[in-house]
């Protein structure tokens, strides 16, 4: 029996749709630039029409990742960060690369408030100021370019022009695509109104394979994957993200082989200890703004599955992986003043390596509510810890 991949839009799942697309998104500026007040749907509308007058080849445009399964599946909690959008474009040279640019950032003028003189203002200058990061991937399996758009708040507007691209989602769960053509189809209609007897058809496929067992995934929030070896490094911090929003694994038995492959891919593509942690700086960054609590316990919760898992290290490499990771969430009670004044802390002096193996100094396990926090003699550090932690 094939799976089915596809399933139409239910009233409801249209109703959340419109809502996202028709909702004001700011656009921030820095410096002096104003926030652009853009609506979703006017933002894929210019940017396809100005493509295709460019002559690029635009086969369909999708909504992806976290804000399609918040379409799918909102009553249950599913919440989302970046607007993910995908242009199914054709992508034969370099030309192509750069029209998509200079379309996008051309387009932005269109947004920008009335009374503000747009003939001075370069392609170079709202890049500057409007655009969070610029990707462009070109190699045998993947052919394609992102240009994501800067909020404040953490919702960037991710444009993705997509030719080829191998793995297009990490979990069952974020494997959803909602074709958006039909529904941008029916805005054009000045006459057609949305309403439960009026509304177009809008598919959504999921990438993972079969739709009804990723929606039985994401309604009950459970972890699961297919190929788990194409995963790239960033998906071990994908995977300990669900594991601090509740989401639990299908199956705990394959559960094991998946965070070994992810922690192996991990160090592959982030080999160096500061690779690491600035990878873990950028996903902290750009996945919990406004959620600053949350980052000790992401933090902790990816420390565990690295230690439980890793076993293509040398001891020395994994335990500098895990200070650092232990660093980093120690930073984060700091800057959350949960670390008290000194009348209330004991100090843990830590020597350095050789230090440490000449005198027998072991690990420290201090806790705050599980999971712990694990100290390794390794940095030559003074550690100030809560009387109520130790």
């Amino acid at each position: 029996m094939s799976e089915i991949r596809f399933s139409n839009l239910t009233w409801d799942q249209i109703k959340t749709l419109h809502q996202v697309l028709d909702g004001v998104t700011p656009v921030h500026g820095r410096g002096n630039f104003p926030t652009l007040e853009v609506k979703p749907k006017d933002v894929i509308h210019v940017v396809k029409n100005e493509l295709i007058e460019q002559g690029i080849i635009v086969k369909d445009t999708r909504l992806n990742g976290s804000t399609a399964s918040y379409v799918l599946a909102s009553h249950n909690g599913i919440t989302y960060k970046d607007l993910d959008i995908i242009f199914g474009v054709e992508l034969p040279s370099d030309q192509e690369f750069q029209i998509i640019k200079d379309t996008v950032l051309g387009c932005l003028l269109d947004f920008l408030p009335k009374g503000v003189k747009k003939e001075k203002i370069t392609s170079k200058t709202m890049r500057d100021a409007y655009v969070q990061k610029m990707v462009k991937v070109c190699d045998q399996s993947d052919r394609w370019s992102l240009i994501s758009l800067s909020n404040n708040t953490g919702k960037n507007v991710e444009l993705k022009f997509v030719n080829s691209l191998r793995r297009q989602f990490e979990f069952s769960v974020d494997s959803f695509q909602i074709v958006l053509d039909t529904m941008l189809d029916f805005y054009c209609d000045k006459n057609a109104k949305l309403n439960k007897e009026s509304y177009p058809v809008v598919v959504a496929e999921s990438m993972y394979g079969d739709f009804q067992e990723a929606m039985t995934h994401l309604r009950y929030k459970l972890i699961s994957t297919r190929k788990p070896e194409e995963i790239r490094g960033g998906g071990l911090l994908k995977y300990s993200n669900l594991l601090v929003r509740d989401f639990k694994p299908a199956c705990e038995t394959e559960i094991k082989v998946l965070e070994r492959y992810m922690c192996s891919r991990f160090f592959i593509d982030f080999p160096d200890v500061v690779e690491q942690q600035k990878k873990i700086e950028s996903y902290l960054r750009n996945h919990f703004i406004g959620e600053e609590k949350s980052k000790y316990n992401y933090l902790m919760t990816l420390h565990g599955v690295v230690s439980d898992s890793t076993v293509c290290l040398m001891g020395h490499e994994r335990r500098q992986t895990l200070n650092m990771i232990t660093l980093m969430a120690l930073k984060v009670l700091g800057e959350q003043n949960i670390l008290p004044s000194t009348d209330n802390v004991t100090c843990f002096y830590q020597p350095a390596p050789y230090l440490a193996l000449e005198r027998g100094y072991h690990t420290y396990y201090v806790t705050s509510g599980p999971p712990p926090i694990f100290f390794q003699p390794y940095y030559p550090v003074h550690f100030c810890i809560p009387h109520n932690m130790v």
